[in-house]
């Protein structure tokens, strides 16, 4: 007997393009994403069923274009394919729809408190992230959660992301020699996460007070090593 399953006449990651092409207006846009996910990169290292995508197509219909969201988040899949890494993100194949949904505002807006809202909404993504860096005519960050069939705002710059057990809000600090408000993860008390990058200096500079402190007490340090 010929078993039939309808995936299989479905197209795969490999068969469809990557993204919609469009270029970004805004350098932030492409930043922002990326710094979220390089922090997740290193405060969970050693988890393997998470994965970000910044500026990737989502495939959620097989006879639509993808929905190309400036970065988004899924947790319970495979963070790592094999090291050719993800093409796309088709969700027929990965069975798990993003828990959230990150749109930066850019110059030209894109339908990020419209078009993109409904549909974000219609595929019932949970959280929804709007950055406005511009920060013109809107707040600079509202993340909205799906409750009962439609987005409702959640209040703060610090919002807690229960189910991602994590906070998201904004802050002035320097990323890649550039001072401004970033977007950031926290834990539950309001703390901010480091960057790979200040974790580092943060480490050297535990170093360095650990050896001047070997030295005050006449220990040489290099003589340990």
């Amino acid at each position: 007997m010929l078993n039939y399953n309808p995936l299989h006449c479905l197209p795969s990651a490999e068969d469809l393009p990557d993204s919609d092409y469009t270029p970004v207006d805004n350098e932030l846009q492409d930043l922002i994403p990326s710094l979220l996910k390089a922090i997740l990169a290193w405060l969970w290292t050693s988890r393997m069923d998470w994965f970000f995508g910044v500026d990737m197509g989502i495939y959620y219909d097989p006879e639509l274009p993808p929905v190309v969201p400036d970065g988004f988040l899924s947790l319970g899949v495979e963070r790592v394919f094999d090291e050719n890494l993800r093409l796309s993100y088709v969700l027929w194949e990965e069975k798990v729809m993003p828990i959230m949904a990150l749109e930066v505002v850019s110059h030209k807006r894109r339908g990020e408190y419209t078009n993109k809202k409904k549909l974000y909404a219609k595929m019932e993504i949970l959280y929804y992230v709007v950055y406005n860096p511009q920060r013109r005519r809107k707040p600079p960050l509202e993340v909205y959660r799906f409750v009962n069939g439609e987005y409702v705002l959640q209040p703060g710059n610090l919002v807690w992301l229960s189910e991602i057990g994590l906070a998201i809000g904004y802050e002035r600090a320097t990323y890649q020699g550039i001072t401004r408000d970033w977007l950031y993860w926290y834990d539950k008390q309001g703390v901010r996460y480091l960057t790979p990058e200040e974790s580092a200096i943060a480490a050297e500079q535990r170093a360095d007070r650990f050896a001047e402190e070997l030295r005050r007490l006449g220990i040489d340090p290099d003589s340990l090593t």
